[in-house]
């Protein structure tokens, strides 16, 4: 493509380098389940999961890589690309990516759920006993995974994260991805919506640690509608 070079292709997004420190991120109208992408597109899905990530980026308190999402204010595309990707696309520093994913869990739910049943694993490790389908948890938990970049991410320990990227790391991936998740649940519940679970991903521009990727949108997060909760229940959900 004449201007910028692709770097690759993920499930949904495409990934070009724009110059030694910028990268423009473009959202397609690919689904995935289950790690496998589907064949039917659902048009103009690029563009929502865009519009939620710039939402977000705009209102949370938290350093970030999102430089612009106005893609006729950028002049290193041609004017068909800028109609082309107009709604769909992220300008963004260049970041170096934190290879873990960072999943926060409010509520009881998913994989987590059969963990909890079949006696216990990573992501259910400190839990209390006694708890339902979709139970609110005491506290927000903290349960990283691996970041694969085909097939499934594999959910870790606390030990096993903290000796992937270090103790001091850890702390404070762990801390920001809890008050991520919290600033966003509390904003969904003024409307209505539990925020149940949600996963991010960090890299460090210039040495510090940058929220990147996308944020709290339907692909990445489990919402529900707040007025039909229950303990105990199967939950009708937003996302995808």
């Amino acid at each position: 493509m004449a201007g910028i070079q692709h770097l690759g292709s993920g499930k949904v997004r495409d990934i070009f380098r724009v110059d030694d420190d910028r990268l423009l991120i473009v959202a397609s109208d690919r689904i995935s389940a289950f790690d496998v992408v589907l064949s039917e597109d659902i048009p103009h899905k690029g563009q929502v999961l865009t519009g939620v990530s710039a939402h977000w980026f705009d209102i949370l308190d938290t350093p970030h890589h999102l430089i612009s999402e106005d893609t006729f204010a950028m002049d290193f595309l041609t004017p068909r690309q800028q109609e082309e990707f107009a709604g769909r696309s992220m300008l963004v520093h260049a970041a170096e990516v934190i290879a873990m994913e960072c999943v926060v869990r409010g509520y009881l739910y998913g994989s987590s759920w059969k963990e909890y049943m079949a006696g216990g694993g990573p992501t259910t490790e400190h839990l209390p006993a006694g708890l339902e389908l979709a139970s609110k948890l005491p506290d927000p938990i903290f349960t990283p995974a691996t970041k694969a970049t085909s097939g499934h991410d594999e959910n870790l320990t606390q030990a096993e994260a903290r000796e992937l990227v270090g103790n001091e790391l850890y702390e404070e991936l762990k801390e920001r991805s809890i008050e991520i998740y919290v600033e966003g649940a509390d904003y969904a519940a003024e409307r209505g919506i539990i925020l149940a679970d949600t996963k991010f991903e960090f890299g460090k521009i210039r040495g510090e640690v940058f929220l990147i990727d996308e944020v709290l949108t339907p692909d990445s997060s489990r919402y529900w509608p707040q007025s039909v909760w229950a303990p105990g229940a199967t939950m009708p959900s937003f996302d995808k």
